[in-house]
């Protein structure tokens, strides 16, 4: 997730800890919804589409974060 701000992700995980616990979030969601899609967890079509729309939004939070702090240095 956004290869191009790798340095800062980096930066911001040990300064920020509010962008640490969305991006802890949104990788921990983007597992669960491998593991549904693997059948490895049992899921409707449904709760991986409500899986989905969260992991987006977090993920956009998590570049509002990004678009602020690179503006900002």
């Amino acid at each position: 997730m956004f290869p191009e701000y790798r340095d800062l992700i980096t930066q911001l995980k040990t300064t920020d800890a509010h962008f640490t616990r969305l991006f802890d979030e949104h990788n921990a969601v983007d597992q669960q919804i491998l593991n549904m899609e693997s059948r490895i967890e049992p899921a409707t079509s449904e709760e991986i589409e409500v899986l989905k729309k969260e992991k987006l939004q977090l993920k956009d939070q998590i570049y509002v974060i990004l678009k602020k702090a690179e503006t900002e240095s």
